[in-house]
């Protein structure tokens, strides 16, 4: 084969390849993110259901790759979340023994929409009164907003 026939067949042969990496779809692979996402929104409410009730307060949270959002030390909350496990109920410590609570009833519902970790997550709790929620969520760096 003649040097000029060897360089036409590599070139027809390296085109011919590009052709096929381009329909499998090789040319426009992307990296996966070393992160699974979590991005979450926190809000309080009066009432005993989240859904159909004034939203008090709420805030986001992203804590992946960095801690970020509108949650006012989003690093302590990201950790305090890290360390539940993926439990939400974990976040809710047993009440401040020594704090005395009125026994009326006024209904305030904390919830958690968005991910953790790659998971959907829907998560809501309900305390009798305000009084409740705060003895309850008391040094809670995820609900301190």
């Amino acid at each position: 084969m003649s040097l000029v026939v060897r360089y036409r067949f590599a070139a027809v042969s390296a085109a011919a390849l590009l052709c096929l990496a381009g329909a499998s779809g090789m040319a426009e692979a992307k990296p996966a993110s070393l992160y699974a996402p979590s991005a979450l929104v926190f809000s309080v409410s009066q009432g005993d259901e989240a859904a159909g009730t004034a939203v008090q307060r709420a805030v986001t949270l992203s804590c992946a790759p960095t801690a970020q959002g509108t949650h006012p030390d989003p690093k302590a909350a990201c950790t305090a979340l890290s360390s539940t496990g993926g439990s939400f109920d974990r976040l809710l410590a047993a009440p401040d023994t020594g704090r005395a609570c009125p026994m009326h009833y006024a209904p305030v519902t904390v919830t958690a929409d968005g991910v953790w970790q790659g998971s959907r997550v829907s998560w809501k709790h309900t305390f009798s009164n305000p009084c409740t929620m705060d003895a309850t969520l008391n040094g809670n760096a995820v609900f301190s907003f």
